[in-house]
């Protein structure tokens, strides 16, 4: 088992991270446009950062996998998100712009599954679902303080200084990470040579990606996030439209809130996991989504939006643990652990991908309380398959020893 100070410093890693992550969010876009990008011009280069962190899911899984040192790793990707932002902070022009979206993209992919190795590797099996709800506590907490942060920044110094703000917070980052002592996970290895252990690699490959459990829950991360990633923004412009001065302060209250219901409930979403298993939790956040759908489509009054964000954090908090939780379930025992956060990760940027795209299509074509349904039809869908058709995975590959500890150095 860790001791107290590294616990402490993976908490303090989390809030730092969840710091530099939110430079990366809606300011990149505010700060070209300030820079007179044009819109086309500032979608063309989010895509380029969105296509990379989906390029770059499933191999910086399986890199984090074959690394036996998760905090070299994590240290990497910190370094390369100080370096994006440094670049966007010294020139807004195409080719800084382009190299940092990339960098970021790639720093992201490595970045979660390697906290998350971290955090395995730290508490072991049996005590990582109340681990992984204290790390979304603390991110949450992270963003909220990075947005008001930012948000100052940006209105009394200026758009270009939250970006030096953003490469600031990586330091304590670093510092954090490197607090945190090294931890072993014993899992057995294949056989003594190293053609037995290529060749079990590759068995255990093959076997995890025929695995049901793996693929069912990809297409549950799919259809959840097919009806939640463009929510807010369909609420957002369809309801704010007219509105005056307060615009940005509702949509900051959108943001702020559910960021702090994942900071409330998130400890608890781990322990009851762990407690009464991942299917009845993953039932209660996934139901939060047709409902949250179905309330937006019936808002007429701007500040009511902010109530019903408030279920985006149910869902959040639900969902940010149980991706990691059923990622060790499932690949755990095989060495695999990084692989599949990997493989849900990607399955998490396609279902955003296609989200953004079909909603705006179907709000221009049959208007926003039809796109509304049918956000709230791909949330029932997930709602669905998840009671229908997704094993519970919490005792899968348990043993005894995981009760101790589980082959991944920190």
């Amino acid at each position: 088992m860790a001791n107290a100070r590294s616990l402490r410093a993976l908490d303090w890693l989390n809030f730092f991270i969840a710091d530099v992550q939110t430079g990366f969010g809606p300011f990149i876009a505010s700060y070209l446009a300030s820079k007179k990008w044009t819109q086309g011009e500032i979608g063309l280069m989010l895509s380029v950062g969105t296509i990379t962190a989906m390029a770059s899911q499933i191999p910086g899984g399986i890199l984090i996998d074959a690394l036996p040192g998760k905090r070299g790793a994590a240290a990497a990707a910190i370094g390369a998100l100080i370096f994006s932002a440094l670049l966007l902070g010294i020139s807004p022009t195409w080719l800084p712009v382009l190299t940092a979206e990339i960098f970021h993209g790639f720093a992201s992919c490595m970045l979660t599954p390697a906290i998350a190795a971290i955090s395995f590797a730290l508490v072991g099996r049996m005590d990582l679902g109340d681990r992984l709800g204290r790390n979304a506590r603390f991110a949450s907490i992270g963003s909220a303080v990075a947005a008001l942060l930012m948000g100052l920044f940006g209105q009394y110094v200026s758009v270009r200084s939250i970006f030096w703000l953003t490469a600031a917070l990586a330091v304590p980052a670093l510092f954090a990470l490197s607090m945190i002592e090294h931890a072993r996970i014993d899992t057995p290895l294949p056989k003594d040579t190293k053609e037995a252990e290529e060749s079990s690699s590759r068995e255990t490959l093959r076997e995890l990606l025929r695995d049901k459990r793996l693929l069912i829950f990809a297409v549950c991360v799919i259809l959840f996030h097919l009806s939640n990633a463009a929510m807010l923004n369909l609420a957002a412009g369809d309801v704010t439209a007219h509105m005056g001065d307060n615009v940005q302060l509702v949509i900051a209250a959108c943001i702020v809130v559910p960021q702090m219901v994942v900071a409330a409930l998130s400890p608890w979403v781990g322990r009851s996991a762990q407690k009464w298993g991942r299917r009845p939790i993953m039932l209660l956040g996934f139901s939060a989504l047709p409902l949250r759908a179905l309330l937006f489509a019936g808002v007429t009054s701007p500040y009511l939006l902010v109530p019903v964000q408030a279920l985006d954090g149910l869902s959040a908090a639900v969902f940010g643990v149980m991706l990691p939780l059923i990622a060790v379930d499932v690949g755990g025992d095989k060495g695999r652990y990084n692989l599949c956060i990997g493989v849900f990760g990607l399955a998490a940027g396609i279902g955003a991908t296609l989200s953004t795209s079909l909603a705006g299509f179907a709000a221009d074509k049959f208007g926003d309380k039809l796109a509304f349904l049918g956000l709230a039809a791909a949330g029932a869908l997930a709602v669905l398959l998840v009671w229908a058709a997704m094993p519970e995975t919490r005792d899968s590959g348990l043993k005894k020893s995981d009760a101790a500890q589980p082959a991944v150095e920190s």
